[in-house]
C-alpha cells in the first residue's frame, strides 16, 4: 500500500484519505483507474483523529462495515475514536489504496481550459505541498469537517477565559478548574455537557436551535430507518430530505440532531439535561466585561427539538412501514419529560465561576481556501449534481448535502461514491 513520492501526472487525483477517499480508492482501482489519494496528516484515519479521547460514533458500528472489509464483531454497540481510526486504518490496507501522507493540496485549478476541455487533453492542476501534479480527474474527499467555526462573538469574552473548540478539546482534565460554558447543542454539545457533568464539572449550555431524534423508534436503531430511507425509501415518496426541500439553503449548516452513542447509545433530551442539572440558557449573543448575554429563545428551542421527529420524520417512516410493509412492532407511547427552564437573559460569568468556554459551533468547508475554480455558492458548498460539479472531471463525496441528509455520515457516503466514480470519465 502506498506510494514513496508524489507522481507528476494521474488520472484521478483523490484529496482526502479517510473513510470517503478510501471508499473511492476501492472503486477506482475495480475500475482499472490509476489514482492518487493525497492526505494532509501524518497517519491514516481520516477526521476521526481530530475527535476527543471519549468521542463515541453516534450511529452503530455496522455502519462502519465499509465494503470489502470483515464486519464488525458487535455490530450494534458504538464504537470508540481509536477503534474508529484503526478500522479506517486497516481498510486502507485492505483496498491496497495508494496513499502519499504528509502531502496537503493547497491550490487547485484548471489548465487547458478543463471545464470545456475533452477528456483526452483535460488538467487540473494540484499545487501541494511536495509540488505540482496534474490530474485527468479530481474526487474531493476532504470531509465535512475540516476547519472549525468560532464565530467573532468569541471576541467579545473576558481575556482571562480559556477558549477551546470542539475539535481542539481532548479531555476535561485539560480544562482549568472551574464551571464550563458550552456554546452550541448539536450531537458534539450535548454529548460533550454529559461528559463533563459526569466528571463532576458544572456545565452551562447555550443552547442552538438544534433537533432531537430518538435512539431507537419501533425497535429500530434511527440509522436502520436512515438507511431504508436512502435504499429504498425513494422509490415510495419515503427518502431522505434533499437540499432542494429545505427552506433555506443556511440549513445546510445546521447542527446534527441531538443524539449519543455512549452508555450502549440512547437519546439526548434538553429538557432531561437541564433536570438533572445542566444550567440551559438561550443562544450566546456576547459578552460586555463578565456579563454575558443571551437570546430569550430557550423555551422555543426546547419546543423545536421536541417537535423534530415528530415533525420531520415521524409520517415519512411511517409511510415507509406501510409501503414496503416492514415488520416491525408498533410505536412505543411517547414519554416527554415534562421539565421547563428558567429565564435566564445574562449571567455574570465570574460569579458563576466560569473558567472555560468550549465551543461546539460546528465547521466550514473552507474549500474557498484552495480552490480556485467556480464553483462554490455563496455559502461555500460546491455547485453539484449528485456529486459531479459543473466542471467536467471534477466530483465530490462526502459533502453535507450533497444528494441528501445522509451525504455526509456512513449511511451515505458509500451509495455517493459509487454514483459520482462511475461518472467520471
Amino acid at each position: 500500500m502506498g506510494l514513496s513520492e508524489l507522481p507528476r501526472t494521474i488520472d484521478v487525483a483523490v484529496i482526502g484519505a479517510g473513510h470517503s477517499g478510501l471508499i473511492a480508492s476501492r472503486l477506482l482501482r475495480a475500475a482499472g483507474r490509476e489514482h492518487a489519494l493525497l492526505e494532509r496528516r501524518p497517519r491514516l484515519g481520516g477526521g476521526w483523529q481530530d475527535r476527543w479521547d471519549e468521542f463515541r460514533l453516534v450511529s452503530p458500528n455496522w455502519t462502519l462495515d465499509l465494503p470489502g472489509l470483515e464486519p464488525t464483531s458487535d455490530p450494534d454497540a458504538f464504537i470508540n475514536r481509536d477503534a474508529i481510526v484503526e478500522r479506517v486504518t486497516r481498510y486502507a490496507e485492505v483496498v491496497d489504496a495508494p496513499v502519499i501522507l504528509e502531502t496537503e493540496v493547497k491550490r487547485l485549478s484548471a489548465t487547458n481550459g478543463a471545464s470545456k476541455a475533452s477528456s483526452s487533453d483535460r488538467r487540473f492542476r494540484l499545487d501541494t505541498t511536495h509540488g505540482p501534479l496534474d490530474a485527468r480527474s479530481v474526487v474531493v474527499a476532504s470531509g465535512p469537517f475540516p476547519v472549525p467555526h468560532v464565530p467573532p462573538i468569541s471576541a467579545s469574552l473576558p481575556s482571562r477565559i480559556t477558549q477551546v473548540h470542539s475539535h481542539h478539546y481532548r479531555r476535561e482534565s485539560d480544562l482549568p478548574p472551574g464551571t464550563v460554558l458550552i456554546v452550541g447543542s448539536g450531537q458534539t454539545g450535548v454529548q460533550l455537557a454529559e461528559e463533563l457533568t459526569s466528571a463532576g464539572r458544572r456545565v452551562i449550555l447555550a443552547v442552538g436551535r438544534c433537533g432531537r431524534v430518538p435512539r431507537r423508534y419501533r425497535d429500530r436503531d434511527i440509522f436502520w430507518w436512515l438507511r431504508r430511507m436512502r435504499t429504498i425509501g425513494d422509490a415510495v415518496d419515503a427518502g431522505l430530505p434533499t437540499a432542494a426541500q429545505l427552506p433555506d439553503p443556511r440549513l445546510r449548516l445546521a447542527c446534527n440532531p441531538h443524539l449519543s452513542g455512549h452508555g450502549g447509545g440512547h437519546t439526548v433530551d434538553l429538557r432531561a439535561l437541564g433536570r438533572d442539572g445542566v444550567t440551559l440558557v438561550g443562544r450566546f449573543e456576547g459578552a460586555e466585561g463578565e456579563r454575558a448575554r443571551f437570546a430569550p429563545d430557550l423555551e422555543a428551542v426546547l419546543a423545536f427539538a421536541d417537535s423534530f421527529f415528530p415533525t420531520r420524520f415521524r409520517d415519512t417512516l411511517e409511510r415507509l412501514i406501510e409501503r414496503t410493509s416492514i415488520d416491525v412492532p408498533p410505536p412505543a407511547a411517547d414519554e416527554p419529560v415534562s421539565w421547563s427552564p428558567p429565564s435566564i437573559d445574562a449571567i455574570d460569568l465570574a460569579k458563576e465561576g466560569v473558567s472555560t468556554v468550549l465551543w461546539s459551533s460546528g465547521y466550514r468547508l473552507g474549500l474557498d481556501r484552495w480552490i480556485d475554480l467556480p464553483i462554490l455558492d455563496e455559502l461555500g458548498f460546491p455547485r453539484t449534481d449528485r456529486g459531479m460539479s459543473e466542471v467536467a472531471g471534477l466530483g465530490f463525496i462526502g459533502m453535507p448535502w450533497q444528494v441528501n441528509m445522509g451525504s455526509a455520515n456512513l449511511v451515505g457516503v458509500a451509495y455517493d461514491a459509487e454514483d459520482v466514480v462511475a461518472r467520471l470519465d
